[in-house]
């Protein structure tokens, strides 16, 4: 694999944590090691991984409340949990939360890189299916690029980018204004709205050369992409 490919591992064993590091590294993965559930949701957020491999049973947040946040924003990164767990009950919980794979402790290495590359190579398979369509635009959230027609891609920033993903998910229909500043700008004060606002201007300029594609305010309520 290439080491363009970055691993967010979350595990609150060091030891183990350090030796899986490790070893996905001598493979030419690009691994980021957090110990426990809260910082790993930091580090997704700030580096949008290619796939999460995540331990249940974790401090401060676990994994299966962690995979539930993340399902709420993002479908399609996998998710792979690491358990000690064994119970089916468990196994059906992560499933349901939208986890992709499971992994049972003590495991081996090479199993642990083989379910790592199928689910890359599922998503990569997937992805040639699938494209992000915005009326007009084809819109990138991992490399932050909008493209319209067959027009050169134009750049946006990381909250653009993510502004943009929450109002495409939520296409025709009101995105609360006061959830998504708690999601973008951990706070749902006056400075944090006012800047939101800018970057639905932005946005909407970025956006205007499909007619068809409007970003309304919705008094009171938030914003709505009409798609």
């Amino acid at each position: 694999m290439s080491n363009n490919i970055h691993i967010l591992l979350a595990e609150d064993e060091p030891a183990l944590g350090q030796i899986v590091k490790e070893s996905l590294e001598t493979r030419d993965f690009r691994v980021t090691l957090c110990p426990d559930g809260a910082l790993a949701k930091d580090a997704y957020e700030q580096e949008l991984p290619d796939i999460l491999v995540l331990d249940v049973m974790m401090p401060k947040k676990d994994g299966f409340t962690l995979a539930r946040e993340i399902r709420q924003q993002d479908r399609d990164t996998p998710i792979l949990f690491l358990t000690a767990k064994s119970q089916t009950a468990d196994v059906v919980e992560g499933f349901t939360l939208g986890g992709n794979d499971y992994l049972k402790k003590p495991f081996s290495m090479e199993e642990l890189i083989v379910r790592v590359e199928n689910l890359l190579d599922r998503k990569k398979s997937d992805a040639k299916l699938e494209q992000i369509q915005i009326g007009g635009f084809r819109f990138d959230l991992k490399k932050q690029l909008l493209q319209y027609q067959e027009e050169e891609a134009v750049s946006l920033t990381h909250r653009e980018a993510h502004l943009l993903f929450h109002l495409q998910n939520n296409r025709n229909q009101v995105l609360d204004r006061s959830m998504i500043l708690k999601k973008l700008w951990n706070d749902d004060d006056f400075f944090s709205a006012r800047s939101m606002d800018v970057f639905i201007t932005k946005l909407r300029k970025k956006l205007k050369k499909d007619p068809d594609l409007q970003i309304v305010n919705v008094r009171g309520y938030g914003y709505k992409l009409i798609c």
